[in-house]
């Protein structure tokens, strides 16, 4: 057909051509002729079609979607590019539409293939082959502070306020979902010991910051950054155990799988309450929980025993001891919903819960877990996160409590990454990375574990053993430097040992975890240069 021919043909036949087109086509058509233009430019009704052809149907059907197709296709540009230095200066961009895609998300219908959770979704399909290459992650994910610190020569000092590049490449991070343990062109620098270095650090719970993953200005905005390093701190020991990474690989090892609203697909709980039909968190159900903490000497020698004190503005040297890892199965249900309060986002109630934990790894002496009792609740931010509070109860009395946002908003499958420590926020009490994440709407009251637990746990009980190379199949980042870095073998060995009596008053039992060999260098060949915490 001559070009004279397809202007002839009706609009309504020219509009259906036109919207079976891929977004960059659509982009390129006004450039054809003057005729075409005229059809195509302005046309809200084709860009509309266009965007629900190839992206999932938003919940918000009054987007602008010549802007919305737009945007994605510069994105795709973006990502397309060679090198770091045409991608980095477009972070405001890049993050300002990977969030607006994963807040537009929708399922697909049925689960990932790798999940039976995590519903599935083009947007996030189509974020994750954006990303996928090295200088793309490089130049969006790995801006922050942390990041910062690992590839410098020199310490660092904390930015007066929060910095808007570091906190967009660490939520940009945390949305990727999959932590970037190694980088480096030979990936013979880790990520670990600098994220402990935050995680583990006294200074950054306060009041202000509401014990929890918050900046420490009051304001109840997230801190993005320590998110990220709990991510990574809790994904290094995920990962070190190659069978719990493979059981829970939607979770720790996909790509921006469960990072969206609604994002968690589970069958409708048998008996839904009044209350459960009012929640519009879904709180109701069984989740996983991952705890680590370190033991309480290596924790007090980290935050008190460094000879001169470390400078308010400065970052703790990098800590590489080894920690404690649990694996926690949680049963909880609404028991109250209220108005928000003055300082909660005013979208949402507060939904309030109580249920019960067991420990999973208890499991495997006979198939039976103490079981604790527990309390929380859930609001939305005045920013509009998710801001989750869980309390455990240890003979009838309140004793650690957690603060975490939810990955991804509202119903994300992602689930909630936060912070643990004392209910009463004693000046040398414990603190430690937690993540919990839904596995069903069903509370299940099966009295052993191994009905609860993924298929295949049982089985890969006797695994538990270490991984000579925790890291030795993790993604890396091709580093723009001349250094040349040697791939060192890493020596691991099981952290062994009693617990403190603090944490063996709550019965928290151990999984082994490797301790790093402190001969490792950083990405121009020379010693850490921040130091090693012994």
């Amino acid at each position: 057909m001559t070009m004279t021919g397809l202007t002839a043909l009706p609009v309504e036949i020219l509009h259906a051509i036109f919207s079976l087109l891929d977004p960059k086509d659509l982009a390129a058509l006004p450039r054809v002729c003057s005729s075409i233009r005229d059809n195509v430019g302005g046309n809200s009704k084709l860009f509309k079609d266009v965007y629900m052809n190839h992206y999932d149907k938003p919940t918000d059907l009054h987007l602008d979607w010549i802007q919305e197709v737009k945007d994605i296709t510069k994105l795709s540009i973006i990502c397309e590019r060679k090198t770091y230095n045409e991608k980095a200066d477009h972070i405001d961009f890049v993050y300002d539409v990977v969030t607006r895609m994963l807040k537009n998300a929708s399922s697909k219908g049925y689960t990932t293939d790798n999940s039976v959770s995590h519903a599935a979704s083009y947007n996030a399909d189509i974020l994750k082959d954006m990303f996928k290459d090295d200088t793309t992650q490089q130049a969006f994910m790995q801006r922050s502070f942390l990041f910062e610190r690992l590839r410098q020569s020199a310490a660092l000092k904390f930015p007066v306020a929060p910095n808007p590049v570091h906190q967009q490449s660490a939520k940009l991070h945390c949305l990727y979902g999959q932590p970037i343990l190694n980088v480096g062109r030979l990936r013979s620098s880790t990520t670990y010991p600098f994220a402990c270095s935050k995680v583990y650090d006294l200074r950054g719970y306060t009041a202000n910051s509401l014990w929890g993953p918050f900046n420490k200005d009051g304001s109840g905005n997230v801190d993005w950054e320590l998110l990220e390093a709990i991510m990574l701190t809790i994904g290094y020991n995920i990962h070190s155990k190659k069978f719990v990474k493979k059981l829970f690989s939607d979770e720790w090892d996909s790509p921006f799988s469960g990072s969206w609203p609604r994002s968690f697909h589970g069958a409708p709980a048998k008996d839904m309450s009044s209350l459960d039909a009012r929640d519009p968190y879904g709180v109701t159900g069984t989740y996983y929980r991952v705890i680590c903490f370190l033991d309480f000497n290596d924790f007090l020698a980290f935050n008190f025993s460094r000879g001169l004190a470390v400078p308010d503005d400065t970052p703790r040297l990098p800590i590489r001891v080894g920690e404690a890892t649990r694996l926690i199965v949680m049963q909880i249900h609404v028991i109250a919903i209220e108005e928000p309060g003055e300082d909660d986002g005013a979208e949402l109630p507060v939904v309030h819960f109580e249920g019960v934990s067991k420990m999973a790894d208890e499991a495997f002496e006979g198939g039976h877990s103490m079981v604790r009792e527990m309390k929380g609740s859930v609001r939305l931010t005045k920013e509009g996160e998710v801001h989750w509070t869980t309390t455990s109860i240890f003979h009838g009395h309140a004793r650690w409590r957690s603060e975490g946002v939810q990955i991804g908003g509202v119903q994300s499958g992602r689930g909630v990454f936060g912070s643990w420590g004392d209910n009463e926020r004693g000046e040398l009490e414990p603190v430690g990375p937690s993540a919990f994440w839904k596995t069903s709407n069903d509370e299940q009251t099966s009295s052993t574990l191994s009905d609860i637990l993924p298929n295949g746990f049982m089985a890969y009980s006797a695994l538990l053993e270490m991984d000579p190379d925790p890291e030795g199949d993790m993604d890396y980042i091709t580093a723009d430097d001349d250094g040349d870095d040697d791939d060192e073998p890493l020596d691991f060995e099981t952290i062994e040992g009693e617990l403190p009596a603090l944490l063996l008053d709550a019965e928290l039992g151990l999984l082994g975890v490797p301790v790093e060999d402190d001969d490792e260098t950083d990405d121009n060949g020379d010693d850490d240069a921040d130091g090693t915490a012994s």
